[in-house]
């Protein structure tokens, strides 16, 4: 089984930062593309960042210049540092990856969720 795991959320006041962290673990072989999503209720979840094995990014244009997008590859381990943060960030955060398991079956896997809380 894989699992990814999201840790640093929490609740923040307007302009500041937090940094969200995933880790993967599990029957893992290689880890493609990770990123972040996040999904407000009654709304499909969104695309804010993703990020290639190589280090290749790209972003929501609603957080191009203030979220950065990070991998681990030794760690299997995904950072999302959000700064300059706005209460329309607010939103349930979600680690997902494209993985290649160890008895070749590839996967799309998600974390559990954390809740990022912009307040005015």
């Amino acid at each position: 089984q894989v699992r990814l795991v999201e840790s640093g959320g929490g609740l923040v006041q307007a302009g500041g930062s937090l940094r969200l962290s995933c880790t993967a673990s599990g029957s893992i072989y290689r880890i493609n593309f990770m990123g972040w999503y996040r999904q407000a209720p009654g709304k499909q979840r969104d695309m804010v960042a993703t990020i290639s094995s190589g280090g290749s990014a790209n972003y929501a244009d609603s957080v191009k210049g203030r979220f950065f997008i990070s991998r681990d590859n030794i760690e299997n381990t995904v950072y999302l540092q959000m700064n300059s943060l706005k209460p329309e960030d607010t939103d349930v955060y979600y680690c997902g990856a494209n993985i290649l398991t160890l008895d070749w079956s590839r996967r799309d896997s998600w974390g559990q969720g954390t809740q990022v809380t912009v307040s005015s």
